[in-house]
This record gives C-alpha cells, sequence and structure tokens, in this order.
C-alpha cells in the first residue's frame, strides 16, 4: 500500500486534448477572470471610497468581493497555466494548498452570505432596531466569524484529506484539487474521519440554508405588506440581488457534492465545478450593480475622481 506522502504531484483533468481547443479555453478563462478581477475589485474599491457606502450591507458586500476574487484566483490561473504549457500537473503541496484555499473561501462566503441575509431581515422586518443590532461591533464579529470558521473547517479538512493514505493512483478527475476527488484515490475505508467532518459539515450547511430560507419567507411576507408600490420597489432592490447570488451559489454547491454517484461523471463534474468555482465570482458584481443606483453613483464618482488624478 502507497502512502499519500510518496506522491510528489498529481494529474489535472482537462478539458480537451486537442491544443487549439486549449488555447481556446485559455482564452475563454482568461477572459472571465479579467471581468471577475475587475468587477470585484471596482466593488471593493468603490466601498472603500465612498463614504455613503460604510453601512452594514456594503461591508458585507465588500467582504464578498473579497472572497470571490480569492475563489477564482484559487483555480483559474493553475489551469490557464497549465492550459498555455500543454500541460495537467499540480504539485503536492500546490494540490493541498488548493483545497485549504478552496474549502476556507466557500465555507467563509456561504456563512457571510447568511449573515447578508440576516442584516436584510433585520432591515426589513425589524427596521427600528437596525441601528442596534447591525452595529458596527456586530457586523464586524459577524464577519470575523464567516472568515474564522472558513479556516477552520479548510485546516480540519485539509489536514483529514492529506493524512490518508492515497493508493489509487494520482490522477484527478478535475481541473483543480477538490476533497471529493482526492478521496476518491484513497485506499478502501481510510477516510471515516473526512465522511464524519464532512457530515458535521452539511449539517452546518443545512442550518444556514434553513435560515436563510426562514429570513427571506418573512422578509417577503413583510414586503407584501409594505402599503406603496414605491416601497415594495425599494424593499424587492434591496434583497433579489442577495437572493439571486445566494441561490446561483447554494445551488451550484450542492449539486456537486450532494448529487448521486451514479450520474457522476467527468463532463459533468467538470461543468458543475465551472458553475460553482467561476461562474459566481464572474457574475456577483453584475448582480449587485446592474439595479443598484447608490453603487453605480459610487462607481461614477470614482471613474471621475481617477481621471481627475491622472
Amino acid at each position: 500500500m502507497s502512502n499519500s506522502t510518496s506522491i510528489n504531484e498529481f494529474l489535472l483533468l482537462i478539458f480537451t486534448d486537442t491544443r487549439e481547443l486549449q488555447l481556446l479555453l485559455f482564452s475563454l478563462f482568461l477572459g472571465m477572470y479579467l471581468v471577475a478581477l475587475l468587477g470585484n475589485s471596482l466593488i471593493i474599491t468603490a466601498v472603500a471610497h465612498d463614504h455613503r457606502l460604510h453601512t452594514p450591507m456594503y461591508f458585507f458586500l465588500f467582504n464578498l468581493s473579497l472572497l470571490d476574487l480569492g475563489t477564482i484566483s484559487v483555480t483559474v490561473p493553475k489551469f490557464m497555466a497549465n492550459s498555455l504549457r500543454d500541460t495537467r500537473t499540480i504539485s503536492y503541496s500546490g494540490c493541498a494548498a488548493q483545497v485549504f484555499l478552496l474549502v476556507f473561501l466557500l465555507v467563509a462566503e456561504y456563512f457571510l452570505l447568511t449573515a447578508m441575509a440576516y442584516d436584510r431581515f433585520v432591515a426589513i422586518c425589524r427596521p427600528l432596531h437596525y441601528g442596534t443590532l447591525m452595529g458596527t461591533k456586530a457586523c464586524c464579529n459577524m464577519a470575523l466569524a464567516a472568515w474564522g470558521s472558513g479556516i477552520l473547517l479548510a485546516v480540519l479538512h485539509t489536514g483529514n484529506t492529506f493524512s490518508i493514505p492515497l493508493c489509487q493512483g494520482n490522477v484527478v478527475e478535475q481541473f483543480f484539487c477538490e476533497i471529493d476527488q482526492i478521496l476518491k484515490l484513497s485506499c478502501s475505508d481510510a477516510y471515516l474521519r473526512e465522511d464524519v467532518l464532512i457530515v458535521v459539515h452539511g449539517c452546518l450547511v443545512f442550518g444556514c440554508f434553513v435560515f436563510i430560507v426562514l429570513s427571506y419567507v418573512q422578509i417577503f411576507t413583510a414586503v407584501l405588506r409594505i402599503p406603496s408600490e414605491q416601497g415594495r420597489h425599494k424593499a424587492f432592490s434591496m434583497c433579489l440581488p442577495h437572493l439571486a447570488v445566494v441561490a446561483l451559489f447554494v445551488s451550484t454547491v450542492m449539486f456537486a457534492y450532494l448529487k448521486p454517484t451514479s450520474i457522476s461523471f467527468p463532463a459533468l463534474d467538470l461543468v458543475v465545478s465551472f458553475l460553482y468555482a467561476v461562474v459566481p465570482p464572474t457574475v456577483n458584481p453584475l448582480i449587485y450593480s446592474l439595479r443598484n443606483k447608490e453603487l453605480k453613483d459610487a462607481l461614477r464618482k470614482l471613474f471621475q475622481w481617477v481621471q481627475c488624478h491622472f
């Protein structure tokens, strides 16, 4: 039985063996990466630059953009480098780093989206208590809890995953290192601890999901009671972008990790991983800025400031 320490590198799955298609995919991923980089960087800069956006909602959006930048930067640059060099290798330490960072960023983002749902719930359903419940200290504590939970679970998952003996080769059936794919390389019945951890993690995720759903049930109930059409429109414009981001993130991640093994095959796994690791960081800035007048004004002022100083 060979131990995982004897593996120096892993072989990642590639979308195609055709060189022309590899270069085409490189261009596609590069374009999406640049869009994500630009969109999230603009939101981060706008929120930091405009004091009118120093509110709980935009504080959480600032953190979300940081996490999105990290998520897409963990997977896409390595894939682009491999496509450009016509290779599929990743070092053992590089694979472990990808697993750690991806778990950390995805977990932190999910808990942050839960905090954002609570923020919208308090703003719509408990407006008189908003200043007390969503003060600076409370917002910072929620953000720190999200980031800290991500780090803790990432340490546990990465430590467990890479302490398991691997005796099924070193071919990872994914374009980045993913826990589920690494476990497929482990020896039979060797990953019980990781399974237990995944179950515990799954219970936390499910609890957050129930909290988000219940929050939005109460939010929409309260919004429908608002007498003025303008008031309802404003409330919906505050909540719908976040709900769209949650739906996109949760649906793709849940399908990736909860789908039956009977419908698991490389092409589908590649598409699903692309949907949850690449698409949300790219489209989230568009979702939040599309109908957000305050953010559009802040971006416009930021562009004007840049033109004046450069």
